[in-house]
This record gives structure tokens, sequence and C-alpha cells, in this order.
């Protein structure tokens, strides 16, 4: 008999059906023992009748026990019904069941939102933290904004094209996850900090229109809500003006806040254009909450930041660094004017902001070799550093390269805030806590002498300070 799932029984009323599901609780009545039975889609109460044959097999049930059942659908009786559930006017009389798993005692209850749980018994036990409907509902949810950014672009005629995970390392802001080749004893690839690279060498093999729900991955200093590996929604695309850019985040944001969530109230319409210096005398923050109502969850005040410096003055490495990235166009052409004063640059750089925090960030970018190379110049890196580090890009631009740029969202960092999550942590299905770690999976951890060995590595141990 074909497995229904709960969101569908009501087309089997009066039917024999078979579910399966979780035990989310149960209740002995002496003859008749009740248990709500629960599936990914919903929630059904089943009725045991008890007799001397089956009473044994009957209470052994427990909670989060996986049970499949087959029965009876009838209506409830009217003074029995509950309408606080989408099935609360239905039961499964049960003739046949089988408990496929035990379970013990949980070490935290799944029935709540679990806030007041601490983070590392609920990391440790992610894979019972995920049981609640909070999460459940997170996830689903993610899902349908990622589905409706992938439908919106594909209308727009972006191309959704995936790029490498072993890529190479190269100086782009954070450090890089390294990882050994065995082929190749002594050399390394990197995991990406972003597409950067690949989406504009996609700019120059002519695909005009690129989009990818991007894994990325940065080797940062802890911080309370930043994650070791991140999604982003990213976009590229070919002969766009900075405005085309914002203007097509812009009409994407609005849609998917009109189809998905819309009893959320948008602050600005259009989203504003902020200067960064403005932004910075006004609010004393390049990220600054413009909501008229900071009491109201529901209220949603997007704007772009604009005209960023191309530079910032590194204190402690006594450099100029990009602000955003190496590859982001200047404003001025000049190339002696910006070696000259970098501090005085501007670029062709913007974040998309909401209530207070960046969920994304753009530009457009440098196609002229000689500019590039200034830029790096300005930063520090010697010619042939630079040459030797981005061969490939230098080489592609020498064949006819397209005027481009794109622009990433945060997805995690999105969709909390429209979720109306704390932490972006709660809307990831397994995530790493603060510091990094992976309680459940017991990462970062060693590896054997021998895996060390076939990649050609070994530990040098820190000596003990005395």
């Amino acid at each position: 008999m074909e497995r229904v799932y709960l969101n569908k029984i009501r087309d089997f009323l009066g039917q024999k059906i078979r579910v399966c599901g979780f035990v989310n609780s149960f209740r002995d009545h002496g003859k008749v023992f009740f248990v709500d039975l629960k599936d990914i889609t919903g929630i059904l109460q089943l009725v045991f009748n008890i007799n001397e044959n089956n009473e044994k097999e009957i209470k052994k049930i427990r909670n989060q026990f996986v049970l499949e059942v087959e029965g009876i659908l009838k209506e409830r009786p009217e003074k029995m019904k509950n309408p606080k559930i989408e099935t609360g006017d239905l039961e499964l009389v049960v003739e046949n069941f089988k408990i496929l798993s035990l379970a013990k005692p949980l070490p935290f209850s799944v029935d709540d939102d679990g806030y007041s749980i601490s983070e590392d018994l609920r990391m440790k036990y992610r894979y019972l933290d995920l049981r609640r409907e909070r999460l459940k509902r997170n996830l689903f949810l993610r899902q349908k904004i990622i589905s409706f950014f992938r439908n919106f672009l594909q209308k727009e005629n972006f191309l959704e094209i995936e790029t490498p995970i072993l890529t190479k390392s190269t100086p782009e802001g954070a450090r890089d996850f390294l990882v050994p080749s065995r082929l190749y004893p002594g050399k390394f690839y990197a995991l990406p900090q972003s597409p950067q690279q690949y989406k504009q060498l996609l700019m120059v093999a002519g695909f005009e229109k690129y989009f990818q729900v991007a894994r990325c991955f940065r080797d940062e200093d802890p911080r309370a809500d930043r994650q070791p590996e991140f999604t982003q929604l990213d976009i590229e695309a070919s002969f766009f003006s900075q405005e085309e850019i914002l203007n097509l985040v812009e009409r994407m944001i609005v849609s998917l806040i009109k189809e998905l969530f819309p009893s959320k109230k948008i602050t600005f319409m259009p989203f504003l254009r902020l200067p960064y210096r403005e932004a910075m005398e006004k609010y004393n923050s390049d990220k600054p909450d413009l909501r008229k109502n900071k009491e109201d969850p529901d209220e949603l005040a997007f704007l772009f930041i604009v005209d960023f410096p191309m530079f910032e003055w590194k204190e402690t490495e006594k450099r100029w660094d990009a602000v955003h990235h190496p590859f982001t166009l200047p404003q001025e052409k000049n190339i002696e004017k910006i070696k000259k004063n970098p501090e005085e640059i501007l670029a062709y750089q913007y974040d998309i902001v909401l209530n207070s925090f960046e969920v994304g960030g753009g530009s457009l970018r440098t196609t002229d070799i000689d500019l590039l190379t200034a830029v790096f110049e300005v930063m520090g890196h010697k010619r042939e550093d630079f040459q030797k580090k981005f061969s490939h890009l230098l080489t592609a631009f020498e064949y006819g390269v397209p005027p481009h740029g794109g622009i990433a969202l945060g997805l995690e960092r999105l969709i909390s805030l429209l979720l109306g999550e704390k932490n972006i942590r709660e809307v990831i299905a397994f995530p790493k806590t603060g510091d990094s770690r992976d309680l459940m999976m017991d990462v970062p951890d060693l590896v054997s002498k021998e895996q060390l060995e076939e990649l050609h590595l070994e530990i040098k141990n820190k000596k003990e300070k005395k």
C-alpha cells in the first residue's frame, strides 16, 4: 500500500491508508491509546483500540518513536474535533502498525522555539534541533526564496552556471581555506571566497548574464554571527551600468516581498541611494537603520550605499587595501593620481543594506590591465607577483572583454532578516558555532599520520611558552 503524506489525507476519508512518521505525543486512556503522528507535512491523531493481543506492543510506544501505521481514516466525533490543527477533524483508527525505530529520551524539548537552549547543546544534537517546527519552517521558506530568485533571474535571461570549488589561492581580502594536493606534492588548491574570477571569465566567454547560488569559504576570525562557509546569490552582467544592476536587484527583491511576505512594508520606494560619505556624516555608519519605526519587525528599510572609497588604510599592516576587492572599477582613470592620492579615489562599489545589516554588495569591474595593475601596486603587491597570480585573468582580457559588473546577496543574512531571526544559524541546516566548530561532527579534527604522509604534510607542533 502506497504511503500517504499527512497533508494529503483528506482525499482518503473513509478509506484504508498507510502513514509514517514520528510520535509527537501519546496519551494512554486505558483501553484506548492516542498518538499524534507527525511527518514532514503535518500531524494526525491515531487511535489504538487496545485488546489482550496488542496491548503489550502498543504500550511500548513513546515520544519520537518512528511508526508505520495502517488504518481507516475517519471523521472525529464532533466534541473531539481540534480546530487548532489542519487535520483536527480527522483521525486514523489503527488496524496494523510497526515500530520502525525506538528513541531514547531527547536531551531537550523540540516542541518549543528552542531559543532558551544553549547553542552548544543545540549544535551537538542539530539533527534533533531540526525537528522543531520553527526550523522546518525556516528551511522551507529558504527554499522558496531561493527558488523565487532562480525563477526571476531565468525570466530575465540570466543563465545559472556552476563554478569550481577547488580553485587557486589569490589575494582577495580574507584568508583562503587551503586543500593540499596528493598528486602534486607541495601544491595546494583553495576553496573559493567567492566565484569572482570565474564569473568575470564567463563575461569574457560572452555569456553576458550569469547567476549562481554559490557556496563561499573564508577563513576569518571567529565572530558570533559569522560562518566559515556560507551561500550567496551571485550575479554578473555585461554591458550593465551601476544603476541597471541596482534596478535589477531592487525589482527582484520587491517582487519577492510582494509574493512571499505580503504583510511586510518596504519603507523606501524606490530604494534610497545614499553616498558612503553622506551615510558616515549623518549616521556614523555605512549600514544605517532607516526604519521609521524600529519596533516594527515588518518594516523593511532597504537602501543602497554607493560611492565607496576605493582604498582603506590598514594601520596594523601599514598599507592600503581595497575596500571591496581589487577588481572594483575606480571612478578615477588617471593611474598617476590613483597611485599618488589613493585616499581620494572613489569606486563604482555599492552595498545593499536592510535594517542596519549589509545583505549584499558588488561593483563594476576593472577590465583595463594597466589600471588593474596600478590598483594592486597601491595595495603593496609587486607587479610581477600580481601578474603571476592572475595570469589567467590577464591573459583572458587580451582576447576581448566587455565592460561588466555584478553583485552578490548574502542569502543567510537576507533570509534571517525576512524571517525575523536574530542569527543566521537559524536558517542554515547544519551551521558551525560562533567559533567555527561543528560540535555534531566534532570538527575541525585530527587526521591520521597515513593521510598526512599521502599529502606530503607533517604537523609542526608549536613550542610551549615558558
